[in-house]
């Protein structure tokens, strides 16, 4: 295994090494972090602080951020304020809450409740690292309050039951793309399953027990999650399994991309932003919302459970979901009757 040094040029950027598997290491001070991305810079309030906290930073987003999309999400939301600071003419010495707070009044007249509280969550956990590291005295962003936001529905658009059966016989099967394609959907509407759980599955992932067939889904946090699959959803995934002929490829990825428009599979799997195109691509065949999204089958999966007399403590325990709160942020249910209400309304 090699090393690598981060390399500094005035008046550039401090810049790291493209992810090969390899530690980045200073071998003066012992430092190690893993690697980042290739062409990821240092944001100007950390490389002007020096590199003590340069070396915290990379420790943050890469010992302390485990989930990839809340890296790229809290990295956005840095950078965002770095650029912020840059042009109010602050360093990161500078910086006292009245700063933060000003930064956030200003996020909240353009972004909603949610992403400021976000912004304010990723710099709070940035600036304590910074803390425990010491190369800041107290953390700035600590006293800050985000907005104060509450809901009891979400906003993730869903498909009726009719919808989702329109987008299913939409989809041509007598190719291979369409039997896979199928399979991920029903795969995200008959278990609840987040579009990353699902295209994280191996073959060995659906697994027969007994009669019966399981789904293990990989869930956040390094969780395994197992749940008995429809038998629509077991026909689905068998017809996709025989087709594509990597049945004993067990270690293998269960969904994988195809090779242009060869109708041929490859040994890579799939990504979610691979499963959002095609999805749009189908819905647009089917004739039904373009705005659907990955999650819009996690939500009308739940929907469609609770309308046929389903439990919402049954239905918190399929999406794996910590709070039952959580899970009824997912139930539509009152939308028809709200509507029906609303046309008895004669005039």
């Amino acid at each position: 295994m090699t090393n690598a040094s981060p390399t500094k040029a005035e008046g550039q950027s401090l810049w790291l090494p493209a992810p090969q598997g390899d530690l980045l290491t200073d071998g003066d001070a012992g430092r190690r972090a893993l690697a980042l991305p290739a062409a990821f810079p240092l944001p100007h309030l950390i490389r002007q602080a020096g590199e003590q906290a340069s070396w915290r930073f990379v420790n943050f987003f890469t010992a302390e951020v485990e989930n990839d999309n809340t890296r790229r999400a809290y990295f956005r939301a840095v950078c965002r304020f770095d650029a912020w600071c840059q042009s109010h003419g602050f360093s990161l010495h500078q910086l006292q809450p009245f700063v933060v707070a000003a930064y956030a009044k200003e996020l909240k007249e353009t972004h909603h409740p949610q992403t400021v509280k976000q912004h304010l969550a990723a710099l709070r956990m940035l600036f304590d690292s910074l803390v425990v590291g010491q190369v800041l005295p107290h953390n700035p962003a600590a006293s800050v309050r985000g907005p104060k936001y509450s809901t009891k529905k979400g906003k993730t658009p869903i498909l009726t039951a009719q919808e989702t059966r329109q987008l299913f016989e939409a989809i041509d099967t007598s190719h291979l793309i369409g039997l896979r394609d199928r399979a991920l959907i029903g795969v995200m509407v008959y278990s609840f399953a987040r579009v990353g759980a699902v295209v994280a599955m191996k073959v060995e992932d659906f697994y027969p027990t007994g009669v019966k067939w399981k789904l293990r889904l990989h869930e956040k946090g390094g969780k395994f999650h197992e749940v008995f699959a429809h038998h629509n959803l077991v026909d689905s995934l068998h017809a996709y399994l025989q087709a594509a002929g990597i049945r004993e490829d067990k270690k293998g990825p269960l969904f994988r991309t195809s090779e242009g428009r060869s109708h041929k599979l490859t040994e890579s799997a799939m990504t979610r932003h691979d499963a959002i195109r095609m999805i749009k691509r189908r819905a647009q065949d089917a004739g039904v919302s373009d705005r659907i999204g990955c999650h819009t089958f996690r939500a009308t999966g739940i929907t469609a459970y609770l309308q046929n007399k389903g439990t919402l403590e049954f239905a918190q325990k399929l999406a794996c979901h910590e709070s039952a709160r959580t899970t009824g942020l997912y139930d539509r249910r009152d939308e028809e009757v709200s509507l029906d209400e609303i046309e008895k309304i004669l005039i």
